[in-house]
């Protein structure tokens, strides 16, 4: 207990608390001067791509291209630290099955192909040859291919992830279950029929002529560092910058730019936010329809008053379609009601609303705090439709900004990992490889748990990620995984996914992002796709950690060679001899790849087209259409109240799970959390001081957290300290993975799938045999007054 402590932080985002903390994690990891070297060729044209979040790249302007928590994951793979056959082995998987997210990966990385021994417990060396015979025969056993589930991460590249899609669909399957089912699902899913693409129509020169910047739930300082550079440029040159956030959060405050060499000097520090709006959580649709209806009220204040009217009547007529029943169903909506949801007052939505109206050019950002809710897709077409109103589409300096997370999640999609192809994807690959991709549409992500609790899902296969960590309902996505005959973990460091496993169980090596992957053609690059849709080279310049280890290009290639053994035209091997085949293909395939393997010798690379950037709108009326929803009133939490609410002494809150400071995704760093004030934590719940005095608890003291959906199941996660904090009544915040499992695997947003692991009905049970662990009281104050 002597480590940890709850005590304010009251510097700025960024500033020497991230330099420090770069230099303890490469310390810790073995490799301060290889990994100061490293970093520097992180986000460089000659270098690589971080592999952590997929904030693109600059110019290159500076010395140096990466964040604190980029400098992290730098540091995590290029660890001294080796995982070898024999300290794995010297444990058995039950033992290290209670070992922390931490302690697992702190083990370092994997340095050969391993193999589940049932009679001793214990993973053991398997030869390359022997793992793909193993999995190939275990396929190829299967009655059916959709009883195969093939999970992808982000950080694989545009060519593994290429060759991926292709061998699972000549296989016979679209199953592919993604980390977008988990995290922008909905924005994609929102914007497509709304603008005709799901995906962000900004660059980061637009971040250099907006006059407004709106940033909804998201917390740049913790998981897009780089993003605080951009919103520091803009603050001094006088744009607003708007955050919607339930939470006071560090980097939308504050930030000192370890560049900038007199922040550095006199320990100063740039204002971020000029308004800071905290909302209730699950509150953001409420919002944007109250930003609309604000828009809408001073619209007719201008036409009362003869001035210039607010809305762009020109972009709706030439470019929109659905304004009239939009416009109907905002001005239907009640101020209390709007008020109600979001948890502002009408005072602070109409100064928003102003705000956005008094903006020539304005950019709409958002991260998953708007993606994990039920009415998430909903809430997203509202941003788009607020964009529409002023004409902030297709405009220099504006737009909509999804911020995603891993380096390459975008990529993937874009590639085709996406268990719902459309028909010319499929068409387009029957011609190139001459083959009949199956046409069913698959399983994503929870439909693939669903399906291998049932016992119709025998084979899971995951290049990359720690699915088991990832997922929400953790008992029952457990089970599903124990419930596999096989499953295969693709992967650079051992993690909690690898001691959850099927009746036979693979672990294999891959080469990291930073790692040079000598093929027979010479040392190979792979591409990825940043969130502004720019197509980037990625080289690594490190000795690979073992010479056991393969690409993962190499890797899906050897597989697909043994699986589909005379039945497949396709010359895997010949392919990853030299990626610039792959790529070949790729510009084969999908045409926004023509001269693909030109395009990527200009540093930097190239974007590809969005057409809603062009005002070229891919829907089915041929233009952007307004989409009209009712404010929801019938949520999990409004149902869960409406249960309990006879019962005096229950109190139903709120809860939405967060990264920490030391964590990207399922990742753990450390167990800090330096920007809340949390050290050497993470079963951590931050609560509003007078919900602490209403239901009779302290800060410090201990609590089980209980779900409470209306399918009467127990989903508990116990053992969390209470940290006060400036949160909104009625609210929680807690770290995942450590409460997913309070998120029934039917609790989805609605036409998008993504599990609502930001809006969790659950109430607290105090803890009375654990004693209370202090804290810094000043946190409330200091945290409301930063």
């Amino acid at each position: 207990m002597s480590d940890q402590k709850i005590h304010f932080y009251k510097g700025p985002a960024g500033g020497w608390g991230a330099l420090k903390s770069v230099a303890k994690h490469l310390q810790a990891q073995g490799v301060a001067m290889k990994g100061a070297k490293t970093l520097l060729s992180a986000n460089q044209p000659d270098g690589f791509d971080c592999p952590g979040c997929a904030w693109p790249d600059r110019d290159h302007r500076s010395t140096f291209e990466f964040c604190e928590n980029g400098a992290k994951a730098i540091a995590a793979e290029a660890t001294a630290h080796r995982a070898t056959a024999s300290v794995l082995g010297g444990h058995t998987v039950s033992e290290l099955a209670e070992w922390s997210d931490f302690d697992l990966e702190n083990m370092g990385r994997i340095t050969e192909p391993l193999v589940y021994d049932r009679a001793t417990d214990r993973y053991k060396p398997i030869a390359w040859d022997d793992a793909f015979e193993l999995i190939a025969a275990r396929l190829n056993a299967l009655s059916n291919p959709n009883e195969a589930m093939f999970y992808t991460s982000g950080r694989a590249s545009n060519e593994a992830a290429f060759l991926y899609q292709l061998f699972v669909r000549e296989f016979g399957t679209n199953n592919f279950p993604d980390c977008s089912n988990m995290c922008h699902e909905p924005s994609g899913q929102g914007l497509k029929p709304t603008i005709g693409i799901g995906k962000g129509t900004v660059t980061l020169h637009d971040f250099e002529k907006a006059d407004a910047i709106f940033i909804m739930g998201q917390n740049p300082g913790t998981n897009h560092p780089r993003m605080l550079g951009e919103l520091r440029e803009a603050s001094k040159r006088g744009c607003k910058i708007v955050s919607f956030n339930p939470l006071r959060e560090r980097g939308l405050e504050r930030f000192a730019d370890p560049q900038d060499k007199m922040e550095m000097a006199t320990l100063g520090s740039t204002p971020i936010s000029t308004n800071y709006f905290q909302l209730r959580i699950g509150g953001d649709m409420a919002v944007m329809k109250a930003l609309c209806k604000r828009v809408f009220e001073l619209d007719d204040a201008a036409v009362a008053a003869g001035g210039e009217r607010v809305l762009d009547l020109g972009f709706i007529a030439e470019h929109t379609h659905g304004i009239e029943a939009f416009e109907a169903s905002i001005r239907a909506e009640s101020w209390e009601a709007l008020e109600a949801e979001s948890g502002l007052s009408q005072e602070q939505l109409c100064a928003a609303g102003d705000l956005y109206a008094q903006a020539k050019r304005v950019i709409i950002c958002w991260g998953m705090g708007i993606t994990q809710h039920q009415h998430s897709v909903a809430t997203i077409q509202h941003i788009a439709a607020l964009l529409m109103l002023r004409g902030n589409l297709g405009r220099e300096g504006a737009g909509a900004c999804p911020v995603r997370g891993h380096s390459n999640v975008q990529g993937d999609r874009t590639m085709g990992i996406y268990e719902k192809p459309p028909k010319t994807l499929l068409d387009r690959l029957g011609q190139v490889f001459g083959f009949e991709p199956p046409r069913e549409n698959g399983y994503g992500t929870v439909e693939s748990i669903q399906a291998m609790l049932d016992g119709k899902g025998k084979v899971f296969f995951a290049l990359g990620g720690n699915f088991a960590s990832a997922t929400p309902d953790t008992i029952a996505t457990w089970k599903a995984l124990r419930n596999t005959d096989l499953t295969v973990h693709v992967t650079t460091k051992f993690n909690r996914s690898h001691t959850i496993h099927g009746k036979e169980a693979l672990v294999l090596p891959c080469l990291g992002r930073t790692e040079i992957d000598m093929q027979a053609a010479g040392p190979q690059g792979v591409t990825v796709e940043d969130s502004m849709s720019m197509v980037h080279i990625s080289s690594g310049m490190n000795a690979p950690a073992s010479e056991h280890l393969l690409s993962e290009p190499m890797i899906v290639a050897r597989l697909a060679a043994a699986t589909l053994k005379g039945r497949s035209k396709t010359p895997w091997l010949w392919l990853v001899e030299d990626y610039s085949r792959i790529r070949d293909k790729i510009e084969e395939v999908f045409d926004d790849f023509a001269g693909f393997n030109e395009k990527i010798k200009v540093p930097g690379g190239f974007r590809l087209r969005n057409t809603a950037s062009e005002r070229v709108w891919n829907t089915p009326t041929g233009k952007a259409n307004f989409i009209t929803y009712a404010l929801p009133t019938d949520t999990p939490l409004h149902q869960a109240r409406a249960r309990l609410r006879g019962d005096e002494k229950t109190v139903v809150f709120n809860l939405a799970t967060v990264r920490s400071h030391d964590q990207y995704n399922t990742t753990i760093y450390g167990n800090d959390d330096r920007y809340r004030g949390v050290w050497g934590h993470r079963r951590v719940v931050f609560i509003n001081r007078d919900d602490l005095k209403a239901i009779g608890m302290k800060a410090g003291e201990w609590v089980d957290i209980t779900s409470v959906y209306s399918d009467g199941d127990t989903r508990r996660a116990e053992k969390f300290v209470l940290i006060e904090y400036d949160i909104p009544r009625g609210c929680l915040a807690s770290y995942f993975p450590e409460t997913n499992s309070l998120v029934p695997l039917s609790s989805v947003s609605i036409g998008a799938g993504t599990p609502t692991s930001k809006s969790i009905p659950v109430v607290l049970t105090l803890r009375t045999q654990d004693a209370p662990l202090p804290q810094d009281q000043a946190r409330s104050v200091a945290g409301a007054t930063a």
